[in-house]
């Protein structure tokens, strides 16, 4: 005779088990009633309950009570919960390095990275701060980089005191690789990223914009984005709109996270020469 199963209840009236994830902050989940779709950016108790807030891609905030299977995560129902005091595995630092705690600040080394401006600095700082940190490897800026030589010249870089630079636009034929070609040794390496400027480095997606406007040539780049984008013509407001929108790396454009990166090993890196 056939063997069958001695659960005999019908597969529609089976409850299914709704795995449960804990809340973090940056968990990109969708709320299944409303369709909302965004990041965790907060819970708090109330007095009806447990309360989610989500950040869609264009800055639009929303809160949700945590039901359970009120959510989707990657497409599959969940139960988002309050997480434990202890985390279940290591968490990561914004550039997805995996986290320290209870690490302190290394002492400056010696090496040193130089990016070309104050917001270059700050973007940096916002998603590699932790590592760097570690690493004690301490960022400054130049004021243009029309200014490398001198400092390279006055750095003198060496194999305990290597330098490492970030130029913006380094695309063959241009001032910045003319430069960059002039100042590089085997203690000093200069990489850059092809975009106009830092702003662009951030996926636009995640600013909740389609595309960076094209500016015509002559036009001040960071004002002509400014007016195509409907923005008030202010550009420190405007970048520190943009920078409050980067997390951690997944907000960056690869060309940028793989130039900074490279930068970090080579300062960090012992010379074997």
């Amino acid at each position: 005779m056939r063997a069958y199963s001695p659960d005999l209840t019908p597969p529609w009236k089976k409850r299914r088990t709704v795995p449960q994830v804990p809340l973090e902050r940056d968990l990109v989940v969708e709320e299944v009633a409303s369709g909302f779709c965004g990041a965790v950016t907060g819970w708090e108790k109330t007095a009806q309950g447990l309360v989610v807030s989500l950040e869609d891609r264009f800055g639009k905030t929303r809160v949700f009570p945590l039901v359970e299977g009120g959510f989707l995560l990657e497409g599959r129902a969940v139960t988002l919960v309050r997480p434990s005091a202890a985390p279940a595995a290591p968490s990561r630092t914004a550039s997805g390095s995996l986290a320290v705690p209870g690490s302190r600040a290394r002492v400056a080394r010696a090496g040193r990275i130089y990016v070309e401006g104050r917001h270059d600095a700050e973007l940096v700082e916002r998603v590699w701060g932790d590592d760097l940190r570690i690493e004690g490897v301490v960022v400054e800026y130049l004021e243009g980089v029309d200014d490398l030589p001198a400092i390279v010249e006055e750095f003198a870089p060496g194999p305990d005191a290597r330098l490492g630079v970030l130029v913006d636009h380094l695309v063959p034929g241009s001032k910045e690789a003319r430069i960059a070609a002039d100042v590089a040794s085997p203690h000093a390496l200069v990489v850059g990223h092809p975009y106009i400027d830092i702003w662009e480095a951030v996926k636009p997606s995640s600013v909740g914009i389609a595309a960076w406007p094209r500016v015509p040539r002559g036009q001040d780049w960071k004002t002509g984005v400014c007016r195509a984008l409907g923005w008030p013509e202010n550009t420190g407001a405007a970048w520190q709109h943009i920078l409050s929108r980067v997390r951690s790396y997944k907000d960056l454009e690869p060309e940028l996270l793989g130039r900074v990166e490279e930068l970090i090993d080579f300062v960090t890196v012992p010379d074997q020469s």
